[in-house]
């Protein structure tokens, strides 16, 4: 089932999310959920509480960039209490970042090109490894939302103030896109 995304404004987006549990009831179908809802809405990762639920989840399908990241051809992953343990902070990038839950804005974000992730999958089997390139930056994106961090709150100075009103304008529901959403004005 497409669930809706939870756009700019939704205090869940602020939560920092609950881990998970085997068992929980409904992981396998809100997984599910997630993978259609981020096909649906052509996004490469979706975490939970961009769909309502407070949880330590996050999908992340890099096929769709496999023209310009081959190494990514075959790439989709669930996150289950995903954690980032280590920056490595000798080299970042910046590049533009979107959002699904910020639809229509993109700024530029600096963030280290290497970390050191620990996750489960959906066996709950524990994982462990240094993650470097653009799924590095990916991942970073997709874990803050975890931790109720927005990449918006990453800009700084002037631009910071010059994105202002633009979240203003997505709070109040003044944005199209072709996805569902739940926005905080509906």
């Amino acid at each position: 089932m497409i669930l809706p995304i939870y756009t700019y404004g939704q205090g869940v987006l602020r939560r920092e999310c609950e881990e998970i549990e085997p068992g929980h009831p409904g992981l396998e179908q809100l997984i599910a959920d997630m993978w259609e809802t981020l096909a649906k809405s052509e996004g490469i990762g979706l975490a939970a509480p961009q769909v309502g639920q407070a949880l330590r989840l996050a999908v992340i399908d890099l096929r769709p960039l496999a023209d310009d990241y081959p190494e990514y051809t075959d790439f989709k992953q669930v996150y289950i209490n995903p954690y980032i343990e280590e920056y490595d902070e000798t080299e970042k990038d910046t590049s533009d970042e979107g959002c699904l839950s910020l639809p229509g804005l993109h700024e530029k974000v600096t963030r280290p090109t290497r970390i050191r992730v620990s996750w489960q999958d959906e066996n709950f089997a524990e994982h462990e490894e240094w993650v470097t390139g653009y799924l590095a930056r990916v991942m970073q994106h997709e874990f803050d939302h975890l931790d109720g961090v927005l990449y918006t709150d990453r800009v700084k100075g002037l631009r910071r103030q010059l994105l202002m009103p633009k979240l203003q304008g997505l709070q109040k529901g003044k944005f199209s896109c072709s996805y569902k959403v739940k926005a905080p004005h509906k």
